[in-house]
């Protein structure tokens, strides 16, 4: 099975080797086909705490680093 990746902006990069990201999604009703936009923060290890506020990263799904960290920051997709 594929590991999941998302899109998203880090918000927080203050912890050591974590960064905080917001992912927006857009989901379509089933019924009154209007979009909802949803967002979710997911925290992700970053090894060379390279990524500052503002950048558009990609994360992947991973096995759990800690009790709350379970992506992993890949690339940078657009500079802050």
């Amino acid at each position: 099975m594929p590991k999941r990746t998302m899109k998203g902006k880090v918000i927080s990069s203050a912890a050591d080797k974590t960064v905080n990201v917001l992912v927006n999604t857009r989901v379509l009703h089933p019924v009154y086909k209007k979009y909802i936009n949803s967002s979710k923060k997911f925290l992700a290890h970053d090894e060379a705490n390279k990524f500052i506020i503002g950048d558009v990263i990609e994360i992947q799904e991973s096995k759990p680093l800690s009790k709350r960290k379970t992506w992993i920051a890949l690339k940078k997709i657009e500079r802050s």
